[in-house]
C-alpha cells in the first residue's frame, strides 16, 4: 500500500473520533480521500438489524436491483433445456446445460455468481444441494431463480441485481459499487438497497428495525451514516 499523504494522516486522525455519523455523500468523499490502493475498490454497506435470523419470521432475504449496476462481471448458469435453453444463451448465460452441467458442477466447476434454473430442471439441480447450498448459490423460486422466464432472469443477473441475507448477528452487507463510480450513482445504489432492506421488515422484527448503518470501501475504514437522512428507516 502507498505511503499517506499529510492530507490522509489528516483524515485518519480526524477518523479517531468513531462515533461521527456522516451524510452519505461526505462518507463517499472521507473515502476516497483516504484512498491508498491503486485498484478499483468495492463500496461496501452494511446493515445492523433489530432481527435475529434464527427464528423464521425475523428472516430478511431478498433480491435488490442497482439502478447504476455494480461495477462486476457477474458469471450466470441456467440449468434449462431446448427453448429455454436458447433463451438463457440469447440473454447472455454464460453457461447452458442440463445432466451436462451437473456433472461439470460435480467436478468442481463452480465459479459462478448465480445459478438460475427453470422449474423442470429442479430434479436435476436438487442433487446440488451440498454444492450449491453452502455457496448461496441454490435456485430459490422466492429470490426469482428457479423461473421459466430464464431471460429476465438472466438479464437481472446481469444487470445489476443482487441477492441480500441477513446474517447471524442481524448484519446484512453487501457491495453497492465501485470507487470509481460517480457520488449519484453510489447514493442511488445506496438508496435502492437501503429501501430493498426496508421493505423487507420481517413480521417478527421487534423495536427499532434499522439501528445502524455504515459505509466503507475494501481497504478503506467503516463510516457511520447518520439515517435520519435515509429514507423510511
Amino acid at each position: 500500500m502507498a505511503k499517506q499523504t499529510k492530507k490522509q494522516k489528516s483524515l485518519a486522525a480526524k477518523l479517531g473520533d468513531n462515533q461521527k455519523l456522516y451524510p452519505v455523500g461526505e462518507a463517499l468523499q472521507t473515502l476516497r480521500d483516504l484512498k491508498t490502493t491503486k485498484f478499483d475498490e468495492t463500496v461496501e454497506i452494511a446493515m445492523n438489524l433489530g432481527v435475529d435470523p434464527r427464528h423464521a419470521d425475523q428472516m430478511v432475504r431478498g433480491m435488490v436491483s442497482l439502478p447504476a449496476g455494480t461495477g462486476k462481471t457477474v458469471r450466470v448458469a441456467v440449468f434449462a433445456k431446448g427453448d429455454k435453453a436458447a433463451e438463457a444463451l440469447a440473454a447472455g448465460a454464460d453457461k447452458v446445460g442440463a445432466e451436462d452441467l451437473m456433472e461439470d458442477m460435480q467436478a468442481g466447476n463452480l465459479a459462478y455468481d448465480r445459478v438460475i434454473a427453470t422449474p423442470d430442471m429442479m430434479g436435476v439441480v436438487g442433487r446440488l444441494g451440498k454444492l450449491l447450498g453452502p455457496k448461496g448459490l441454490m435456485p430459490n423460486p422466492k429470490l426469482g431463480t428457479v423461473t421459466p422466464n430464464v431471460t429476465q432472469a438472466v438479464k437481472d443477473a446481469k444487470g445489476g441485481q443482487i441477492e441480500f441475507r441477513v446474517e447471524k448477528q442481524g448484519i446484512i452487507h453487501a457491495g453497492i459499487g465501485k470507487m470509481s463510480f460517480s457520488d449519484e450513482d453510489l447514493k442511488k445504489n445506496f438508496s435502492a438497497f437501503v429501501d430493498a432492506i426496508v421493505k423487507a421488515k420481517p413480521s417478527g422484527a421487534k423495536g427499532k428495525y434499522v439501528r445502524k448503518v455504515s459505509l466503507s470501501s475494501s481497504m478503506g475504514p467503516g463510516l457511520k451514516i447518520d439515517t435520519t437522512e435515509v429514507a423510511g428507516v
